[in-house]
């Protein structure tokens, strides 16, 4: 009677092992996970610096609208000649498409941004999914443990497809 419910543990115990061997060889998510984290970080860095690139270019264009009003109006007071009025308004409106322009480009950046951060969402929820894989995977090898001990029988894990392990004698 004593076997028979030794070799039941023995069974339930070689299943478990098999069961965990299988799923701790899987690491190769984690690693994708690692790289597709490093690459999010690389392309947030570099729209936060397109950004700010385009903000300043914006600005410079901003002030170069304005001298331009300037002009504008200083040439229209001096009863400037329709020859320069024209001149000065054709640079003004180049001026303001490439306003409208680089607006067009933010918005494109904001909306990059915006996926960006989905993205670093979806990362956070693959991050806790890791957590709880590594939590899991500690509770599997202390379980496995406790098994080797109260079974005094040592699973060999090196060859899935056997089922072999060491006896203990105490």
């Amino acid at each position: 009677m004593g076997d028979a419910s030794r070799t039941i543990n023995l069974e339930e115990l070689m299943s478990y092992s098999d069961n965990l061997v299988g799923y701790l060889k899987d690491e190769k998510d984690v690693i994708d996970l690692k790289n597709f984290l490093r690459q999010a970080k690389t392309l947030r860095s570099q729209c936060d610096k397109d950004f700010n690139e385009t903000q300043k270019s914006i600005e410079d264009y901003e002030k170069k609208i304005q001298a331009c009003k300037q002009k504008a109006a200083a040439a229209q007071s001096e009863s400037a000649s329709d020859s320069e009025l024209d001149l000065l308004q054709k640079e003004l409106e180049e001026v303001q498409n490439l306003e409208r322009t680089l607006r067009d480009e933010l918005r494109e950046v904001v909306n990059e941004i915006d996926d960006l951060e989905c993205k670093r969402e979806s990362v956070d929820e693959q991050r806790q999914i890791i957590k709880k894989f590594e939590q899991d995977e500690h509770r599997a090898q202390s379980k496995l443990s406790m098994y080797a001990s109260v079974t005094n029988i040592i699973p060999c894990l090196d060859d899935p497809s056997r089922i072999s392990g060491c006896i203990l004698f105490v």
